[in-house]
Parts: structure tokens; C-alpha cells; sequence
């Protein structure tokens, strides 16, 4: 069986890698980011394969077109979908955000009708603040024939020394969801240590033994930063103590590994991480995954490396997607019912009616009062329009459209956007 795969957002191809390990093909790729195409498009074709790497906006249907004919029912739709919309770094402002697509993924899957789809982004779309949005892209997936479903997944989990959780999405048709089960975890048995002990070697002894002894940790998650903020550093002040800790100096990166002439700083202060040794925290290491080649200057380099999917978790969920599709395993039993994220949305969405705070409550069993509910309420308001009326003693609710980016003409995303492409500040 063939395991075409079509990428959006697909940056300097931590995923694509580790789809390519796990038995996929890529027929397309697409990424905004010009530094990020040309190490996905080198590497891609020193692979062997002829897949097309479109640089562009990946909402913009003269970059690509979901709908063209060729991309009918592939087995694959994959992408990291821009994370700022969800960071807990930034504002969280979800549908408000410019940069968010995922409803516009779930609206390009029903156009392509792919066999399955996998969508990944940061750990804060778990967040309460997104259980509306998690459950609308769930409702639209299955409105759309699949049954999709999210789940919490730690690279340290899949031999990456590195926390970086993600909330992971897999969606697939019908046919196949018996035949899904998701990766499970282990834990790791690399340390930054560990996997950097080659490129540290060179440090004075008394410094190399210290780095050996306080860097046997998982490293913290490692950021990409955007186009809007500075250079290439380790992370906001939490992450950068936690480097310490481990004798690393987080204030930016070396250009070449440290010496025997190497002196701290400072007390106490640790040697700098050079790109190559972010890339290995990153997950690319080992045989199968260190001939990977990001191009470009160094902080377009980390860029890359900070942003992308670690290839070992992508290769894992890879295959377990690809065991589904090909029917290996052995049929589940009969799925429960599907997880709720948000159960106020999800009522005032199906009936399609005025409902004030005590009727829904009423609706829930009482498991939750009428005050968490007009706070769930407020927190939908973000993404949703949400109708009110009455006044101060008895006000009623009623669910009106996603303010998500779906592809609209008239979507304020075309201008915040073409004002930023003017600046180069898209990401």
C-alpha cells in the first residue's frame, strides 16, 4: 500500500523525517518560511524523492489548492499548524489570531478527503481556555466523515531528552479507527548529558566532570522564537534557570564547541550550546536521524531546529497511523463514547438554543454551577460568537459561528496578515 503524504506548515522537516521512517512518501510540502523550505526541499530530494516544496502562505490556494485533483484521497494531511495562537508565551488568543489555521486544516482535509490526519501544536491548546476550540475541531473532523481525537504527548516519552509536550491530533476515516492505537510512552534513558558528552569533551576536565555530573537531566523544552522577538537564546527566565542547573549558559548560542581553553563567564556559569547540539536535543541524533542537514545562518538555523516536531515522536505516531491505514492490528473492541472537552459548548451547539446558565446547568447534571458556566461561557467568547440576551437577573446564551479562519473572503486575517508579510513578521 502507497502512503502518500501532503505537509502544511511543514518547516525544516522534523516531521517530515520522521514520516518518511515510519514508511510515508511526501507528494507536497508546504512552508511559509524560505530558510526552512530550502533545508526541506534539500534534504527531501537527497532521499530520493521528487515531492513538491511550495514557499508560501499555506491558506493561499495559488501556493497550493486542496482541492486540486491529485490530492484526492491521499493517505495522509499533516502539519504543525502555527503555535502562537496557543502558546502560553503569548496572549492565547486562539480564532483572534491571525496565525491560526487549524480550522482551515480541518476545512482543507474535507476538500483533499485524506485517509487520516495529524495535526500537532503546543501543550497550551490543552488548555481550559481551548476546550470549545478542541471540541469544535472534533465536531467538524467527524461532521466531515472521521473520528479524530487529541492527545497529550512528551518527546521524553520517545527516547528525546528533551520535555517538550504537544497536543497531538490524530483524525481518520471511519474505516480505519479500529485499527489505531497511539504510541505508548517509555521512558528515556538519555540525559543531556548523555547525548552531548562528544561535543563537551573538549572542556577542561574539572569543567567537563561538572557538566557530566549536573547535566545527567532532561532538558527543558526548547523554544524557536519568532520573527517578531530577538536572537537565539534558550528560552524565557524558568527555562534559562533550569539550563544552569545543568551547567549550561543559556544567554545565547556558541558558534563551535568549547575548547581546553574554554573560561566561564562567571562563576558557576556553564559552556554554550551550539546550534548542532540543539538539534541533537531536538531529537536528531543516532544513525537513522543525525544526516538530517538544517541550512541557513545560525539563527535561522535554530529557528528551524526550535520550531520543529522532534522526528522520533513523529515517527512513532507515524507508524502507528501507518499500521491503521494498512489494517495490521487487530481490531480494537467497539470505542466509548468520544471525550468532551467543553460540555457547555457542546450543548449550546446542539440545541441550537437560548439556554441561560441554570437550564444548563440543569442540562449537566448540576456538575456545574451557574457561575462556572458563565465563566465557560466568557472563555467561549473568544472563539465563538456568542448572542446574549435579558438582563442582569436572567440572561440566555446562544451559540452563534466560529470566528476560526476557515478560508473566508472577508476574514480579517487577510489584512492583519498582508500588513505583517509587509514587514516580514508572519511567524
Amino acid at each position: 500500500m502507497d502512503l502518500e503524504v501532503v505537509e502544511i506548515c511543514a518547516g525544516a522537516g522534523g516531521q517530515s523525517l520522521g514520516l518518511h521512517l515510519a514508511g510515508f512518501e511526501h507528494k507536497l510540502a508546504v512552508e511559509i518560511d524560505e530558510n526552512a523550505a530550502h533545508s526541506l526541499d534539500y534534504n527531501l530530494k537527497r532521499l530520493g524523492m521528487e515531492s513538491r516544496v511550495e514557499v508560501g502562505d499555506v491558506a493561499d490556494r495559488t501556493v497550493w489548492d486542496p482541492a486540486a485533483k491529485e490530492l484526492h484521497e491521499i493517505a495522509l494531511l499533516a502539519g504543525g499548524v502555527p503555535c502562537p495562537p496557543f502558546s502560553r508565551a503569548g496572549k492565547q488568543l486562539g480564532s483572534a489570531d491571525e496565525r491560526d489555521l487549524f480550522a482551515w486544516a480541518v476545512n482543507a482535509a474535507s476538500e483533499m478527503q485524506p485517509q487520516a490526519v495529524l495535526l500537532e501544536n503546543v501543550k497550551g491548546l490543552g488548555d481550559a481556555r481551548f476546550g470549545g476550540y478542541r471540541q469544535a475541531v472534533v465536531d467538524e473532523f467527524h461532521n466531515h466523515g472521521y473520528r479524530a481525537e487529541w492527545q497529550l504527548l512528551e518527546a521524553q516519552g520517545f527516547d528525546v531528552p528533551q520535555l517538550r509536550p504537544r497536543m497531538v491530533l490524530v483524525a481518520l476515516k471511519e474505516e480505519y479507527v479500529d485499527y489505531f492505537e497511539w504510541p505508548e510512552p517509555k521512558t528515556t534513558t538519555h540525559t543531556v548529558a548523555s547525548v552531548l558528552d562528544s561535543d563537551m569533551e573538549g572542556l577542561p576536565q574539572a569543567a567537563l566532570e561538572q557538566f557530566r555530573e549536573k547535566a545527567q537531566k532532561i532538558a527543558p523544552t526548547i523554544v524557536g522564537g519568532s520573527k517578531k522577538h530577538g536572537g537565539a537564546d534558550l528560552g524565557p527566565t524558568r527555562a534559562k534557570r533550569a539550563w544552569h542547573e545543568m551547567f549550561v549558559d543559556a544567554h545565547g548560542l556558541a558558534d563551535a564547541a568549547p575548547t581546553a581553553d574554554w573560561v566561564p563567564k562567571e562563576p558557576g556559569r556553564g559552556p554554550k550550546l551550539t546550534v548542532d547540539m540543539v538539534k541533537k536535543l531536538q531529537g536528531w541524533y543516532g544513525p537513522q536521524y543525525e544526516d538530517w542537514e538544517i541550512l541557513g545562518r545560525k539563527t535561522s538555523r535554530y529557528r528551524q531546529i526550535g520550531n520543529a516536531f522532534p522526528p522520533p515522536v513523529a515517527e512513532a505516531v507515524g507508524k502507528a497511523i501507518a499500521r491503521a491505514l494498512r489494517k495490521e492490528a487487530s481490531a480494537k473492541k467497539a470505542p466509548g463514547p468520544r471525550t468532551m472537552h467543553d460540555e457547555v459548548y457542546r450543548l449550546l451547539r446542539d440545541t441550537g438554543e437560548w439556554l441561560t446558565p441554570g437550564k444548563l446547568s440543569h442540562l449537566l447534571g448540576e456538575t456545574l454551577d451557574q457561575e462556572e458556566i458563565v465563566q465557560r461561557i466568557e472563555l467561549l467568547k473568544r472563539d465563538f460568537f456568542v448572542e446574549e440576551r435579558g438582563n442582569a437577573r436572567s440572561t440566555s446564551y446562544k451559540l452563534g459561528e466560529w470566528k476560526a479562519f476557515r478560508g473566508q473572503e472577508d476574514h480579517d486575517r487577510h489584512a492583519a496578515f498582508a500588513e505583517r508579510k509587509g514587514r516580514n513578521r508572519i511567524s
